[in-house]
Formats: structure tokens, C-alpha cells, sequence
């Protein structure tokens, strides 16, 4: 422990992880995507300029070649277990930051092994030889979390001296903070900051952190407190209150991952409502399971934002995922106990709402309605909406499970504000049909209506008869919205043209023209 207020912290970092436990090497090229968007990419596609950040198309018109995988946190820690189990014979109370990233105290391996770089070669060499020398390690030591992070990714081993992470952050752009610290809400107030021309963790640092934080409230704190290398909470000792561990025994024993992962998922919700009572957040929880043979399997998981209920039950199933699933340290025979036990937990300081509501109570009531459901469901068999960019009604939104996204964020609806020709003008229909309804479409002379190879109609609309029904006639409409998608894909490419009608009874509908007949796919209200 530094005299400054934070941990000395070694911290071990995989390059591209998402794609290594893909099972594909660096010399590959590779691009994980979520939410259309590329969250990962292997070295290769790197090399033709693929970038974090970048759209699908945008990626696979860099690197034609690329291979294109859906983004996985399940499979992402499932396979990272092996190099956490073997940094760990090396250091011990290893801390899962994050699938790919890990943290161990460094003090103890520094002082066995004769000093902070003997102990980060040690630990590399560990952690390679568990990844088969697949992968490129970095290992970082310095004061605090995010500086040991930010060290991690150098090319070589960065020791930063004692007390001087302050000084080593300080000319590094403040980009950086939501690059090592994703867990954290820090995205938009680094955008902000920069807009105001504090653009290095120093110009940051220089500001007086009670300003930071009367104007930004906890969250300006906190980006304060790690501009200047500190630990995201100050170092006080909080002893943990054994009523807030939780477990609970299986009887008989389970050797399947899903028996383990149900009781998890109702752990956490329930632990997530006894630190709630006591105003407190765990930001590091200790996952603990027992055997019949009497074997104990442990692992630390570390979230510097603070774990909520549906967090701790992710983390837990995806260490559950590890030992039984990876073959490195698993149990032997069924698992007769888990238990859920905080290891750091902080006073809970809320939230800065915005201007015009921001997070409200109601927002973590449902979030943790959700998590209730997930754990008497499953994790898959809760589906929430996501928002997502498309032409038509039913392209804009789509069902997900509720763990693959983070609720309320507004990431998941990046593409909707995106151009997209061809797209509807609103208002939205509120109803889209599953299995669109037949519709004949005709003219005044009840002729068929088409539409050219111009985007022009062959007629003006009179009468539509819905599924064999006696036709309506039509009062007002508007279009038609010609759309040629992926035509360069012979498997793929589609060719529809979508019009608006209002009727005689009422009702109003869009139709779409797809192979010369015309579907309802959607309803008005």
C-alpha cells in the first residue's frame, strides 16, 4: 500500500481477448462485433485498419477477409479461467477485472520474488505458457488500478515507480480512461471534459477535486481520484458484516453448470438487496464453491463501478462456466455448496442524475425485476428490447436476452440515428405483423398497382382487400419507398418498395411490394 492512498497493483492484460477465446490466433484476421459494431478485432485485421469502434460494413470493407464473430462474454471468461488459475500459482488473490485483464496485489510477489520486475516476468511467463504462447502479454505494476492498466498495454513490461503514477499519467491523453476503465460511467464525462479543453489526466488532476465533484457529483470524484492515480474509493477498511455473505447447499450434489448458475442468479438478487439496505456496493465479491470431497475452489471478480445484482450474477455464472466447462482446477465430483461473499464493499454514493431525469428508481426496480425473472427463467429465457438501425418497422427494434446488454445504456441504439435510405419517415407504426397478412392492391379500372423499376406507381390506389377480406377503399396515401438492400450479395439482396394507406374504416397500414405481391407488414394506431 502506497503512502499516497492506493495499491501497488500488478496487472495482467491479453491482447485482443474476445478473439483469442474465439480460438483464433493474431496472424488471423478476425472481427468480434456487437450490437453492429466492432468491440474487438485480431492484429491482422488491425493491420488493414480496423479499428474499436467502427460499423460492420465499415470493418468488412477494410478486411474483406475477416472473419466475423458475435461478441460472447459467456465464452470471453469461460476461457479465461486457465490464465487466471495459472498467474495465480505464481501471485496469489488474483482479481478477474474483466475476461482478458487481471490484478494481483503486488507487494507479496515483489518482496518473494526481489522486486516488481522479477515479479511481472514471473507473472508473464506464467500467464503465456497458460495461453501456449498464443497471444501477446502485458504486464504493468504501478500505483492504483487505472495506471497499472494503462501500463499493462505498452509493448514491454511497465514498471511504474512508487509514487509516481501521477507523474507518468499526467501527459497521457484523458481518452485513455474510458479505454482502461469501461466498467466505469466515465464515456460521456470524458467527452465533456475534453470539449472544455482538459484533454490529459494532468490538466485534470490539476483541478481541485471538490470542484469535480460539486459539479459532476460522485462520478467527478471519481474521475478526480484516478486522474491522479489513486484507486477509484479511498483506502478505508470496511470490516464485511457476515450477514451479507450469502449460500446456499445443493442437495443432491450438481455437476451441471445451469443447476449452479439458476441458484447463483437468486443468490445475487438476494445479496443485491441486503447491501441496498444498508446503503453500500460491492466492488469486489469473492465466488466460493465446495464439493462432496470437500474440495474449495475460489475466485475474486473486481468491478470498479460496483457490482448490482444482475453483475454479480453474470460474474458468477461465468466462473461456474470456468471451473466445470475449462478442465483447469475443476471440481472433481458434483458441487454441494456455493456462496456468494463480498470482499470489498464501499458506501454507496448514488448517482448525478441529468438534467432531464437521467437514472430514476424506477429504472433499478425493473432492472432488478428483471434479474428476479432471470434467476426463476434462466439467463436466455428473459428477453428485453433493443433498439437497433434498419429501414423498415420491424429491422428498428428486436428482442435480445437481457444479459447481453446493459440496460438503459444508450450504446445499444447507436445505429438508429444513422442515414438510412429508404427509411420510413415517422410517425412508427406500433404493430408489425410476424406473418404478414396478403394484400391486393388496385387502382380505380381494379387494376393491380405496381411500382416501376423508377419507384413510381403503375396506378393511383383505390381499393385493398387484407387477407381475402371485402376491399376498403382508400382515403389518402403516401409513397411508395423503393429499397435495393445487399444487392451485391446474391444470397442475401432484397428488392421492396413500402407504401402507406389509410382506409375508409379507419385503419391505417403500410404494405410492402416484395416479388410482385403485396404483404401488411405493418399497422397504425
Amino acid at each position: 500500500m502506497t503512502a499516497a492512498g492506493s495499491t501497488r497493483t500488478l496487472v495482467v492484460w491479453v491482447a485482443d481477448w474476445p478473439v483469442m477465446a474465439a480460438g483464433i490466433g493474431p496472424e488471423e484476421p478476425a472481427v468480434v462485433v456487437h450490437a453492429n459494431r466492432v468491440v474487438a478485432c485480431s492484429a491482422a485485421a488491425r493491420a488493414d485498419g480496423v479499428r474499436r469502434g467502427l460499423r460492420r460494413r465499415e470493418a468488412q470493407a477494410c478486411c474483406p477477409a475477416a472473419v466475423l464473430l458475435a461478441a460472447d462474454a459467456d465464452r470471453d471468461a469461460r476461457a479465461f479461467e486457465p490464465v487466471a488459475a495459472g498467474v495465480e500459482a505464481v501471485a496469489p488473490r488474483v482479481e478477474v477485472v474483466r475476461p482478458g485483464t487481471l490484478a494481483v496485489p503486488s507487494r507479496g510477489p515483489s518482496r518473494y520474488f526481489g522486486g516488481d520486475e522479477e515479479a511481472a516476468d514471473r507473472v508473464r511467463g506464467a500467464a503465456a505458457a497458460a495461453l501456449g504462447g498464443r497471444a501477446h502479454v502485458g504486464v504493468g505494476v504501478a500505483d492504483g488500478l487505472v495506471s497499472a492498466l494503462l501500463a499493462a498495454r505498452t509493448p514491454t513490461i511497465d514498471v511504474v515507480p512508487p509514487g509516481g503514477s501521477a507523474a507518468w499519467l499526467a501527459p497521457q491523453s484523458i481518452d485513455n480512461l474510458a479505454r482502461a476503465m469501461p466498467e466505469v460511467a466515465v464515456l460521456e464525462l470524458v467527452g465533456l471534459l475534453k470539449r472544455l479543453g482538459l484533454r490529459t489526466f494532468g490538466a485534470v488532476a490539476s483541478l481541485p477535486a471538490a470542484d469535480l465533484a460539486g459539479r459532476f457529483g460522485p462520478l467527478g470524484a471519481t474521475v478526480s481520484r484516478l486522474a491522479r492515480g489513486l484507486d477509484e474509493h479511498p483506502l478505508r477498511p470496511r470490516p464485511i458484516p457476515p450477514e451479507l455473505v450469502v449460500a446456499a447447499e445443493l442437495d443432491p450434489p450438481a455437476e451441471q453448470v445451469e443447476q449452479v448458475a439458476f441458484l447463483a442468479r437468486a443468490l445475487a438478487v438476494e445479496l443485491g438487496e441486503r447491501l441496498s439496505v444498508r446503503g453500500l456496493v460491492c466492488t469486489r465479491i469473492a465466488i466460493e464453491v465446495e464439493t462432496e470431497h470437500g474440495e474449495t475452489l475460489s475466485r475474486l471478480w473486481r468491478h470498479e463501478g460496483g457490482l448490482g445484482a444482475a453483475q454479480l450474477a453474470d460474474r458468477a455464472r461465468w466462473q461456474l462456466y470456468g471451473w466445470l466447462q475449462a478442465g483447469v482446477g475443476a471440481p472433481t465430483v458434483g458441487i454441494t455448496l456455493l456462496r456468494l461473499a463480498p470482499d470489498q464493499v464501499v458506501p454507496d454514493e448514488g448517482r448525478q442524475l441529468g438534467f432531464w431525469g437521467g437514472v430514476r428508481a424506477a429504472d433499478e426496480r425493473a432492472a432488478r425485476g428483471v434479474a428476479r425473472l432471470q434467476g426463476l427463467l434462466g439467463p436466455d429465457a428473459v428477453l428485453v428490447p433493443q433498439r437497433r438501425g434498419g429501414r423498415g418497422p420491424g429491422d428498428q427494434a428486436g428482442l435480445v436476452p437481457a444479459h447481453a446488454v446493459t440496460l438503459g445504456s444508450p450504446v445499444a441504439a447507436l445505429d438508429a440515428n444513422r442515414p438510412w435510405p429508404g427509411r420510413l419517415p415517422a410517425p412508427t407504426p406500433v404493430l408489425v405483423h410476424g406473418k404478414a397478412p396478403v394484400a391486393t392492391l388496385v387502382d380505380s379500372a381494379d387494376q393491380p398497382v405496381r411500382v416501376t423499376g423508377r419507384g413510381l406507381l403503375t396506378g393511383e390506389p383505390a381499393s385493398v382487400a387484407v387477407a381475402g377480406s371485402p376491399p376498403v377503399a382508400v382515403v389518402t396515401w403516401c409513397g411508395p419507398w423503393p429499397v435495393d438492400e445487399r444487392w451485391w450479395d446474391t444470397a442475401a439482396r432484397r428488392r421492396r418498395a413500402r407504401l402507406q394507406v389509410a382506409l375508409a374504416d379507419g385503419t391505417a397500414h403500410l404494405l410492402a411490394l416484395e416479388s410482385g405481391r403485396w404483404t401488411v407488414e405493418a399497422t397504425y394506431d
